[in-house]
């Protein structure tokens, strides 16, 4: 039986996307089916979800998706949200599977990822999209928390923070206050998760992903994602809520 999948509190804000499918999915496999053959019954997607050990040996896991499309999966929480994006965001996981693999072929297999490949598997592991207001995004990327999270918290209504990077799910098992996202936005028009995944895949390339457009975000930060964050004194523990690095002098900015 898949370790730790009776851990999921599936009532968390960050889950609410996926709940529908995933609390079934893990109470199947609770039932006693691996987590790739729950996953397999809960289809389509577009790889089919096999045994660690099919991964052959001395291969890259990227590669081997791409090339057979089959999708190695181990029995624990990690790999159960993996699969869970793949079913729900198929287009977005095909486009980064994508991304890997034609990387791997222009420069093989290296000791360290080149910068494409980094950011791919760092958005494919912890990223998550937002939606929402231009003033939020402003704050976010000037990380001003004050203004991000107390004088712009009414704008939080109409804003949405959607994870989608499996490992930062995993973590969010046992929430703690410096978790961090790298955070992508995504256009204010996109509305249903079918529609933004069609979007994303459209909008996510190597040449962006090249440039690293992420902003970080400590997610516990996000207002009713934790109760702890109504009060203004939580956002100001620098040790998360960290501001731009200072400029050295001499130095342009």
């Amino acid at each position: 039986m898949a370790h730790g999948l009776e851990l999921i509190d599936w009532s968390a804000p960050w889950l609410a996307q996926l709940r529908l499918r995933g609390e079934g999915i893990a109470a199947t496999v609770q039932q006693g089916l691996s987590v790739a053959e729950a996953l397999n019954q809960a289809g389509p997607a577009p790889v089919r979800f096999v045994p660690q050990a099919e991964l052959p040996a001395g291969m890259a896991y990227e590669d081997f998706i791409f090339r057979s499309g089959r999708c190695p999966t181990r029995d624990g929480l990690h790999d159960f949200f993996n699969g869970l994006c793949w079913l729900h965001l198929p287009l977005v996981k095909q486009q980064l599977n994508r991304i890997q693999a034609q990387q791997i072929a222009a420069d093989g297999i290296q000791c360290v990822r080149g910068r494409v490949r980094d950011a791919a598997t760092l958005f494919d592991e912890n990223a998550a999209l937002f939606q929402g207001p231009d003033a939020l995004w402003g704050a976010l990327l000037a990380k001003d928390w004050q203004r991000l999270f107390v004088e712009l918290r009414p704008l939080w209504a109409q804003a949405q923070l959607l994870i989608i990077g499996h490992a930062l799910m995993e973590k969010l098992i046992c929430p703690r206050k410096g978790m961090t996202a790298h955070v992508y936005r995504a256009q204010s028009f996109v509305t249903s998760l079918a529609e933004l995944d069609q979007w994303l895949a459209h909008d996510v390339s190597a040449d962006k992903l090249a440039l690293k457009p992420f902003a970080p975000l400590p997610v516990l930060g996000v207002p009713g994602w934790c109760r702890a964050n109504e009060a203004a004194d939580f956002y100001r523990d620098v040790a998360v809520f960290r501001g731009p690095a200072a400029t050295a002098p001499g130095c342009l900015p």
